[in-house]
């Protein structure tokens, strides 16, 4: 097929005067080299982790649009402080859109290019925002027969982030995991593996109908950071499972230290020598979102083994290394209906997703509502 001369992509900037603006910008077609495929971009979801380019420091409740169709324009004043942290960015304009997935529409001549021709497949890049994209045939996951673009929309961040939270508990000799947010897509999905693989898992939520949501799923150990009994529950559920590790969405806060708390009051009940550092057992939290943007509060009470730390979902990848990446995209690839599965609640153009109401209902980030932009729809 011949391609248009030129296609949109989202691009995002952070301006001198203190200004984000975000737009579609007319670029022009790239010709793929012989390792590369352009990918007609049909779904690419929006993520949290999407959210970090799209606004970085920005406080969006005062974003307004102006425009219409191609030409609609997101801009949102940064605060002093917010200029101060992206400072970096200052006049970059940045393409957005960490993952997504479409049918490969040119490739370059290499035998692997070649091979994903007419193919739907999923991507992970930090432009899928966009009408094409042109990317490495390497960092391309075929779909499997019968699946869509929108099945494999979200085949990278949340899956492989779910998975690699199992890995990486078995890397370090861990046996059962906390994780916080746990309601959420990723939370959902960590879930069925956990099921699925024999691993405890202890689910933190702040709300009943979270709890809900995690019973109608099976979980067997949810805690609602709202409750007047919080710390003993948490604890009762790390005592139960003898969690030693927890990922952490919210990042601010109290919550990280609350749990290596819990994990060292866990750990007390089991009658041993006593010591005044506390526990031998490492306990770990790590950090793999910002829900929270509030400095992290730790309090110290909860003896000298431990650790927080930052998490990336990449970063893990590269340190476990190639066959094990290679073996969790394939899971991936075998379970998208089913373990991945993602459910959108709104599907929208790339107009659409610099509209200043819908960013702002997508910006936060409520339990059950997930945003799908479809960049063929007309602009």
């Amino acid at each position: 097929m011949s391609l248009p001369a030129t296609y949109l992509q989202m691009i995002s900037t952070v301006s001198e005067a203190g200004e984000l603006r975000m737009e579609l910008v007319e670029k022009p077609m790239p010709t793929p080299t012989s390792d590369q495929v352009i990918i007609r971009v049909e779904a690419t979801p929006i993520n949290p982790s999407d959210h970090g380019v799209m606004f970085g420091w920005t406080d969006m409740s005062g974003c307004a649009s102006n425009g219409a169709g191609k030409d609609t324009v997101l801009s949102a004043p940064v605060s002093k402080m917010g200029m101060g942290v992206m400072k970096a960015r200052i006049g970059q304009g940045l393409p957005v859109g960490n993952e997504g997935a479409g049918t490969v529409v040119a490739a370059g001549d290499s035998g692997a290019a070649q091979a994903l021709m007419g193919k739907t497949v999923a991507a992970l890049s930090g432009q899928m925002y966009a009408q094409y994209a042109c990317l490495p045939a390497a960092s391309c996951l075929p779909i499997m027969d019968g699946n869509t673009a929108k099945d494999g929309a979200s085949s990278f961040v949340n899956p492989l982030t779910a998975l690699s939270f199992v890995e990486n508990m078995r890397m370090e000799d861990h046996t059962a995991i906390v994780h916080t947010a746990a309601a959420s897509n990723l939370g959902q999905m960590l879930n069925k593996i956990c099921q699925a693989d024999g691993v405890e898992l202890v689910n933190i939520v702040r709300r009943q109908e979270q709890v809900d949501i995690l019973k109608g799923l099976g979980a067997k150990y949810i805690v609602n950071s709202s409750s007047d009994s919080f710390m003993a529950d948490l604890t009762d559920a790390i005592h139960a499972t003898g969690a030693t590790l927890a990922f952490d969405a919210t990042g601010g806060g109290q919550l990280g230290s609350d749990i290596l708390a819990a994990m060292e009051a866990a750990a007390a009940r089991t009658p041993g020598a006593y010591s005044i550092y506390g526990s031998i057992k490492h306990k770990q939290v790590y950090l793999y979102g910002a829900l929270d943007t509030n400095p992290t509060t730790l309090s110290r009470g909860y003896g000298m083994a431990w650790g927080v730390g930052g998490w990336l979902m990449p970063n893990f990848l590269a340190k476990a290394g190639p066959d094990v990446g290679n073996r969790l995209r394939m899971r991936v690839a075998k379970e998208l209906t089913t373990t991945f599965a993602s459910h959108y609640t709104d599907e929208i153009s790339l107009s659409e997703a610099l509209n200043a109401d819908t960013v702002k209902r997508y910006n936060a980030k409520t339990t059950g509502e997930k945003f799908l932009i479809c960049p063929q729809i007309d602009v």
